[in-house]
């Protein structure tokens, strides 16, 4: 894409069109919130969000190709799908599945290391299939793999032939729309646009968060079963449900979608099928002996495996909050868990757009150290005495946040207000580091290799399963058991403490890990 295309003002009479759009978009959107039972207020904040995000990615980059628009929309589906699966998934196994607090944490944990795994291939799958190929059949087998789990009550077909599956499908999604970030932009748009697509992200979550609160409120009046005559779900399978239909939406975005391989698929079409999957396996095979010889893949690994401690805070989000919030802070609260963590989605739309301006004169590693400092300095106000923040709760702040945003109509347990300041400064640090990963991660990838650097950018987050959910499966039952005495302060000193490690090593091995970015001297 030629840069002065790229870079080509945009006209007075575009913006207005462009905010009309935008804020056309954002109503509608808006208008479904409110009647998928998310609530006035969410409704507002989903409607708005949509807007300004799109309004903004449209000012700041210009006359980006179709096929940047088209990743946006698919991230946002796709990660809408995946953040509905991993907010039931430890609830699941527990309600549903019935398996124990350590069972559901090994699970939790065994499916982030295959997952890992996945995605490391994954990437150079996509290098040899092409984008659009490669989101197809990720998307497929999400879609058969989630129909299983919400068909089946046996622990082992659900296992086998739904989890071990819908991780390969994910892990061929992820990767795709990084690399298409980078290949639909040049060097001066990229860390406005990956820090867009990082807001759209967030903004995913979001409405899944909201989403998972909307269908159990929802179904609370309806005996906790959502029956839609050929199946009956429970409000956990009610959200893979919800899934599916998000990524049903997510195939025709893929279908118009095209990449510089595409040429050579419709070439392709005419080939038996056999001898192309060969010709795309001897490639993957030659993409991977690259990797692997190069010194910069080997620091690049390093760099990935110190974020994988900073992002077990996500782990924890979905697969401790729940239970934490249910057996420390009541029931009523607990069915606002999708509430809570949805402060940190609706911070990082906002400021991972701005600090994606501010910093873009700065290093990603310099910044992916930075945010990480502050995301482990969050960790201070879960481990503080809650008795601290008591008349908090029962004053102004608590009574508009806890009563007005979440809705709690009982008592507001001082950990709510400890969860908002929580969450509020780690969201100021990871706005600052995350997208800079990914940026990172494609700006010193070698030509060819784009997607299989950045299928390496994902696996901080998904080896962070692997790291929460071993510590979680050690520290829930010794600090947090369902009966007996509990030390939440313990439990979140020792999760904070590990996080702070990843940024002080990434200080002391500097020297070691840091490579020369693309287009920074």
């Amino acid at each position: 894409m030629p840069e002065s295309l790229a870079n080509e003002p945009v006209t007075v009479l575009q913006r207005l069109i462009q905010a009309f759009i935008f804020g056309l978009v954002g109503t509608l959107v808006g208008f479904f919130a409110y009647n998928a039972k998310m609530g006035l207020s969410a409704s507002w904040i989903v409607g708005i969000s949509v807007g300004a995000v799109g309004f903004y990615a449209a000012m700041n980059l210009g006359r980006a190709p179709r096929e940047l628009w088209f990743t946006f929309g698919l991230k946002f589906f796709i990660g809408v799908a995946y953040k509905l699966m991993t907010v039931a998934f430890t609830s699941f196994l527990l309600e549903d599945m019935k398996v124990s607090d350590g069972q559901e944490q090994a699970i939790f944990a065994a499916w982030g290391i295959w997952m890992s795994v996945c995605t490391l291939c994954s990437g150079g799958i996509t290098d040899a299939l092409g984008l659009r190929k490669t989101l197809l059949i990720g998307l497929i087998i999400c879609l058969l793999s989630r129909i299983v789990m919400v068909s089946s009550d046996q622990l082992w077909v659900v296992l086998l032939c739904g989890i071990v599956p819908v991780a390969m499908g994910e892990a061929l999604c992820t990767p795709v729309l990084i690399a298409a970030t980078r290949q639909f932009t040049t060097p001066t748009q990229r860390s406005v646009a990956f820090s867009v697509i990082y807001a759209v992200l967030n903004m995913s979550f979001m409405v899944a968060y909201f989403l998972r609160d909307g269908i159990t409120s929802a179904l609370v009046g309806q005996g906790n079963v959502l029956n839609l005559g050929f199946i009956h779900a429970t409000p956990r399978e009610a959200l893979f449900i919800a899934g599916v239909a998000f990524e049903i939406v997510a195939l025709p975005l893929v279908w118009l979608m095209r990449d510089e391989r595409v040429a050579k698929e419709v070439q392709a079409v005419s080939k038996h099928w056999l001898d192309s999957l060969k010709e795309s396996l001897k490639e993957m095979g030659k993409l991977f002996g690259l990797m692997l010889g190069n010194k910069v893949f080997h620091r690049l690994l390093v760099f990935l495996l110190l974020i994988g401690m900073l992002k077990i805070v996500f782990s924890l989000m979905d697969s401790v909050m729940p239970i934490f919030a249910k057996r420390e802070m009541g029931e009523e609260a607990a069915n606002s868990v999708g509430r809570l963590n949805a402060v940190n989605s609706i911070l990082i739309m906002i400021l991972a757009p701005v600090m994606g301006v501010w910093t873009r004169r700065f290093s990603a590693y310099s910044m992916v150290v930075w945010g990480g400092l502050l995301t482990a300095l969050s960790f201070v106000f879960m481990a503080l005495p809650s008795s601290l923040f008591e008349g908090m709760a029962a004053g102004s702040l608590g009574d508009w946040f806890g009563r007005g945003y979440l809705g709690i109509k009982e008592h507001v347990h001082p950990y709510v207000m400890m969860i908002l300041f929580w969450q509020i400064l780690l969201s100021i640090g990871e706005a600052i580091y995350s997208p800079r990963v990914s940026e990172y991660a494609v700006s010193i990838a070698p030509s060819g290799q784009e997607a299989s650097y950045a299928s390496l950018s994902t696996v901080p987050m998904l080896m962070s399963k692997l790291i929460g959910g071993s510590m979680t499966a050690i520290l829930l039952p010794m600090f947090m058991p369902e009966h007996g005495a509990r030390n939440p302060s313990a439990m979140w000193m020792s999760l904070g403490a590990l996080v702070a490690l990843s940024p002080f090593l990434l200080l002391v091995l500097r020297s070691y890990i840091k490579v020369k970015e693309e287009g920074r001297e």
